[in-house]
């Protein structure tokens, strides 16, 4: 045996701890794990940002506290052992620091609406954050989808998946429902005005 060989087996990380690790070489970037798999997003760009502070001001103005409103909070989820997912923006109970499980994620029974603004996840956002979302329970998941022009909103989760898809084109508006604690009545043109 030379003096080099290790002696042992060699622990491998956790997923969080694979996960943490990434997040800390990758700054700006978002870890999430979805399925049991690491899911690594860049930075988003400017456009994206200001989709989310339009809909901030939205949200606001129909009268939601600005303690409801909140992004980049993890959600805890029930697909696996380690799994969790971190919206763009979150509409969420006023009880929410009480509902801390672990990680910085927070029990899904605490989110009233999760939003997601597509960029280069696209297919996370439309395929697999569905499925995700409606496991953990989440009453009205909304995607900005750029790529094609377009507002989704998914309710009624059952058995893991949205019942309601309702899709909304420029030149329409839509409301999104009052159990999210206010009434808000969006234009699609302007949610998807940062685009250009």
């Amino acid at each position: 045996m030379s003096a080099a060989a290790v002696e042992g087996p060699i622990e491998q990380p956790t997923l969080l701890e694979a996960a943490e690790l990434i997040s800390s070489q990758f700054a700006g970037h978002r870890v999430e794990i979805i399925g049991s798999q690491i899911v690594v997003t860049p930075p988003p760009n400017a456009s994206h940002g200001r989709s989310l502070s339009r809909l901030m001001r939205v949200l606001f103005t129909a009268g939601l506290a600005d303690d409801d409103v909140l992004q980049g909070v993890g959600i805890w989820l029930p697909d696996g052992p380690s799994d969790y997912a971190v919206p763009d923006l979150a509409v969420v109970d006023a009880d929410i620091d009480d509902h801390l499980i672990e990680y910085n994620c927070y029990d899904p029974a605490v989110f009233r609406l999760v939003l997601e603004v597509t960029s280069s996840n696209l297919s996370d956002d439309l395929k697999r954050k569905p499925a995700v979302y409606a496991s953990a329970g989440i009453p009205v998941y909304v995607i900005v989808d750029r790529a094609n022009a377009r507002v989704m909103v998914l309710t009624d989760p059952q058995d893991g998946e949205y019942r309601v898809h309702a899709v909304h084109h420029p030149g329409q508006s839509f409301a999104l429902p009052e159990s999210i604690g206010a009434a808000v009545t969006l234009s699609v043109d302007e949610v998807l005005a940062a685009k250009k």
